[in-house]
């Protein structure tokens, strides 16, 4: 029996299929270019993760986690633009030393609030901070009026929106509807070539298992049993002294920094950012990478993301006036037919048959069976 106090058994085998996969088998068997593809659907995963944690466990509909992968990218894109935006790259505007596009709308000077991007530390605090506090101003104006369910999801879409729209129109401070483009080195490290494109591949991917780690020890904390009670019972919840908005505000904080951490790695890896990665259609195309992998499985998130994207990918390039009618009946299928996912169809399915199978093996060779396992999201008996 292979059992853990992190893992259990069905866990610890996803995670290390999920391992082999996208640290081996993937660079071995792709080209960079497909390998590069494989980067973008993973920055996806983050916000999956956090999803699993904000809607699967916590209860809370976030049609708006695009505002917060958004931030993230904008954070990283910021910087990368003004080190690709120096002097010497940009002698033949009329202002070099800024940005191309503030130079086309006749901005002058390098806003004040773009200042501080120039140093990589503070970016990548920005990166989580900034995310993490509009997420806690929108969680407290929320929870604490018990503001939840539909009329919280709709205010998510909202802000989603306004955030796009706000994006768009101030063109001169960020770019507008073409986003941050050519963005180039990293502290001097071209992140253009190929060989560059599989370093920042592997990071990412050792980044998405470390938020797994995170999301995995929440799940397991009191924290996580609270999260599930609070989403099957909030009332009680309540009446047993717990602050229900306070748990609602953190679950809702780290779904936005993981969907930020996964935004500034797109930036990196796909080399621009633009507002059609914040609005309301890829917010919603994000929940659907959850709810067909599995909103109560962190490892199902992230096989729910890779599905889903090389769906899209193939029938966009096959279909390209169908992929979205496909993609949405992707998504009607799994809420009529497997609610639970594909993690659900594995604990429904496939583990049993595995688990019948290795008992039958275990009693032949005369040794006892026993499976102490919890599937991942159901409660311990």
């Amino acid at each position: 029996m292979i059992n853990s106090r992190f893992f259990n058994r069905s866990e610890l085998i996803g995670f290390i299929a999920l391992a082999a996969i996208l640290f081996v088998i993937l660079p071995l068997s792709l080209d960079v270019f497909r390998l590069n593809l494989v980067a973008k659907y993973l920055t996806y995963a983050f916000v999956a993760i956090g999803l699993v944690l904000c809607w699967g466990y916590g209860g809370i509909l976030s049609l708006g986690q695009g505002v917060f992968f958004g931030l993230g990218g904008y954070c990283m894109a910021m910087f990368l633009k003004l080190e690709a935006s120096s002097v010497e790259n940009t002698k033949i505007q009329s202002t070099p030393g800024i940005p191309d596009f503030m130079d086309w709308n006749q901005i002058t000077s390098l806003p004040l609030f773009w200042q501080p991007f120039h140093s990589l530390t503070f970016t990548i605090a920005a990166i989580i901070l900034v995310p993490g506090l509009f997420a806690l101003i929108i969680g407290t104006a929320m929870f604490k009026r018990r503001v939840g369910g539909t009329y919280f999801a709709i205010i998510t879409q909202a802000v989603a929106a306004i955030l796009t729209i706000l994006i768009v129109g101030q063109q001169g401070y960020t770019g507008g509807i073409n986003g941050m483009t050519d963005l180039r080195t990293l502290k001097g490290w071209d992140i253009r070539p190929d060989h560059a494109k599989i370093i920042l591949y592997f990071v990412e991917v050792v980044l998405l298992f470390a938020c797994i780690g995170i999301a995995q020890f929440i799940r397991l904390t009191k924290l996580g049993r609270i999260l599930v009670a609070m989403r099957e019972q909030e009332d009680r919840v309540r009446f047993s002294g717990y602050s229900v908005a306070n748990f609602k505000i953190f679950a809702f904080c780290m779904a936005a920094v993981f969907a930020a951490i996964g935004g500034a790695m797109f930036a990196l890896n796909v080399g621009f950012m633009s507002p059609s990665f914040v609005g309301i259609v890829p917010s919603i195309e994000m929940v659907i990478y959850t709810a067909v992998g599995g909103r109560m499985s962190i490892f199902g998130a992230v096989w729910g993301s890779l599905l889903v994207n090389f769906a899209k990918t193939g029938l966009s390039e096959s279909f390209p006036q169908l992929w979205l009618f496909g993609l949405g009946a992707l998504f009607i299928a799994v809420v009529l037919a497997f609610p639970n996912g594909l993690s659900g169809i594995w604990a429904d399915y496939v583990q049993p048959r595995i688990d019948r199978l290795l008992a039958s093996r275990k009693s032949k060779s005369g040794t006892p069976w026993a499976d102490n396992s919890v599937a991942d999201g159901a409660p311990a008996e």
